[in-house]
């Protein structure tokens, strides 16, 4: 491990390696290098402390060379163990940047860093599943009144954020960058479509033509992750607890069952859900042998692996990130840990998702800075028109144009007199 005042990474001698997919990513993330160009000018962030908790990727270097073009002071760290890139974290510690990261983190690591980020006073918080604005509740509240507000990631950190939010203990306001149009389409439907395909793969090596596929959890995820699945010749189900999403996947074409009947079928699971113990005990009793068992939700409680540690006869690591469990006289296997296996067991969304997705993350801290001490103690979404402007970056950056309303379609969509 190398350590210094500012940094704690694996092996800084990683670090060109790291020089050179930060520069990958840029060349295909043209439309947060467009909001970098303004920031460079306009340094709407000068003065203003950043601290992230995120998958410390290629991608979310990119992010934090925007943020600190626009003025910030920005601090990192990883927002899930197994999700740094080693080599991204060593070339942003050469640029001095503030990072405390490696791939494969003890528990205790992970919160010592988070503590790390906290102890640079943040004025905004960039999180990704929300571990790192709840430690600044339980433990740092009296950084709170310092805080302008906060932007979340990802649906898992949205559910527990609004939890807080009901309970009345969210004590600054959050931006909900994950609800926007442009982070749902792009990075929850394609980006965890393909990427956690490409963990599964890489993990396995599986062919996925004429298997069964079950997909736990409809949502924007799933959806990417079920269609994907199709697309490479797995017969696909789809397990739910919404009635609705249920339904749509039905017409989607896909077969909708319980878990239970589900798990006697399935050759890989993949759960999407932000839950806890989707795939259970006694679900993996039912499971064939030699059955895959991957999570793509943002923590690793979707499948109950203390049970499963428990109760099974052995357990051997067979390849990178693939665990066997033997089980009632079966094989079973755990991908990634039961991690996100997209980051764990591969490389995460494709640069291009995570350009939309980080053009949210800037646009949001800009905008958090715009309206300091006028923003509820609420999880509020941005405003619609960003999220547009974020769409009009990306179809730019893909030489894409549109139409334009005529002043005739704009005066007929503002009237209601106007009829048959």
């Amino acid at each position: 491990m190398d350590k210094g005042s500012n940094y704690e990474v694996k092996d800084l001698s990683l670090a060109e390696q790291g020089r050179k997919n930060l520069e990958l990513a840029e060349l295909h993330m043209s439309a947060l290098l467009e909001v970098r160009k303004r920031f460079e000018k306009e340094k709407p962030l000068k003065g203003v402390t950043i601290g992230m908790a995120l998958h410390v990727t290629k991608e979310t270097g990119v992010l934090v060379r925007t943020l600190i073009a626009g003025g910030a002071d920005v601090a990192i760290t990883g927002c899930n163990p197994l999700s740094t890139q080693d080599d991204v974290s060593a070339a942003l510690a050469e640029e001095g940047v503030k990072v405390w990261a490696y791939k494969g983190e003890s528990n205790e690591d992970y919160y010592r860093y988070i503590n790390n980020v906290i102890s640079t006073e943040p004025h905004i918080t960039i999180d990704d599943g929300c571990d790192l604005v709840s430690e600044i509740h339980k433990e740092h509240q009296d950084l709170i009144p310092k805080i302008i507000c906060g932007c979340e990631e990802t649906t898992t950190g949205i559910i527990r954020l609004k939890a807080m939010e009901k309970d009345n203990l969210l004590r600054y306001p959050m931006i909900a960058v994950n609800d926007n149009k442009t982070k749902h389409l792009v990075d929850n439907y394609y980006g965890t479509g393909q990427s956690t395909i490409d963990g599964i793969l890489r993990a396995t090596n599986v062919l996925f033509a004429g298997k069964t596929f079950v997909v736990c959890g409809y949502g924007s995820c799933g959806k990417g992750v079920a269609l994907r699945a199709q697309a490479l010749g797995a017969n696909v189900i789809v397990c739910e607890v919404d009635s609705f999403r249920a339904l749509q996947a039905l017409y989607d074409g896909y077969r909708v069952m319980p878990l239970e009947e589900a798990a006697e079928q399935g050759d890989i699971f993949c759960t999407v859900t932000g839950n806890k113990h989707v795939i259970r005990l006694e679900h993996m009793k039912k499971m064939k042998n030699g059955a895959l068992m991957a999570n793509a939700g943002h923590f690793d409680i979707e499948i109950d692996l203390k049970s499963l540690r428990e109760t099974a006869r052995s357990e051997r690591r067979m390849r990178p990130f693939m665990d066997e469990y033997q089980l009632e006289g079966k094989r079973i296997f755990v991908l990634g840990e039961g991690r996100l296996v997209n980051l764990a067991a591969a490389e995460g969304h494709p640069s291009e998702v995570m350009s939309t997705s980080f053009c949210g993350q800037v646009l949001a801290s800009e905008f958090g800075v715009q309206n300091r001490g006028k923003l509820p103690l609420k999880v509020i979404q941005l405003p619609e028109e960003i999220d547009d402007e974020i769409a009009a970056l990306q179809l730019k950056a893909m030489d894409a144009r549109i139409d334009q309303l005529t002043p005739e379609q704009i005066q007929y969509l503002s009237t209601w007199e106007e009829g048959t």
